[in-house]
């Protein structure tokens, strides 16, 4: 028969898609139940509940670890958002703890999203400064704020993979907007805080003249 060829092709070919369709919708639904665990993890940093948030974290990385297998390297672009929410989700994490933010090869994941998830991180970082500074640590925001500066310098040199990268090129303008907001805030706080010792330490001359 003349499609005898074609047909076990075609068997082939319909085998193969199966598969695939088969491990897309078992990575769509585990890297959605991944990334769900990882923004709960940052909440409840953000709200120093640590042990919550570790054990969502440890959770979301065994579970990446077990969907991994079904990625292969044709459906990897579903991992690839979940390991960004990872690496961000840690470094959160270590920024909070004063402790060394893990590598690449420490949390298991790639280095397209590494690099984004480390400039997801910067947001979150933004967000402590604020609440630092709302208390009066001045100071402790003006650490964060360098972190910041520095993740971001860091990263920077690989704005030229952008057509490697998915995403780098809008993620890195984001940062440096995020990065400028903070700039202009604290500026601004410094100089609220100069001109307030400026007064009073008139106040106390005056003061002393009467």
């Amino acid at each position: 028969m003349l499609l005898d060829n074609v047909q076990s092709s075609l068997d082939e070919i319909n085998y193969n898609l199966k598969n695939v369709e088969e491990r897309r919708e078992k990575l769509i639904k585990g890297t959605r139940d991944v990334i769900s665990l990882c923004s709960k993890s940052i909440v409840a940093l953000h709200h120093d509940e640590m042990e919550k948030a570790e054990m969502n974290m440890h959770q979301a990385k065994i579970m990446l670890d077990e969907f991994r297998q079904y990625s292969k390297t044709d459906l990897y672009k579903y991992v690839s958002v979940a390991e960004q929410e990872i690496v961000e989700a840690y470094g959160l994490k270590s920024v909070i703890q004063n402790s060394a933010i893990p590598s690449m090869k420490e949390l298991n994941v790639s280095g397209p999203p590494y690099i984004t998830g480390l400039l997801d991180c910067i947001g979150e970082i933004k967000r402590m400064v604020y609440d630092r500074m709302r208390i009066g640590r001045g100071e402790d925001a003006a650490k964060l704020f360098s972190l910041m500066q520095d993740i971001y310098s860091s990263v920077y040199p690989f704005a030229v993979y952008d057509h490697l990268i998915s995403g780098m090129r809008r993620k890195l303008d984001v940062a440096k907007m995020l990065i400028e907001d903070v700039r202009a805030v604290v500026t601004e706080e410094t100089r609220r805080n100069m001109l307030i010792k400026a007064i009073d330490s008139l106040e106390r001359k005056l003061e002393s003249v009467h």
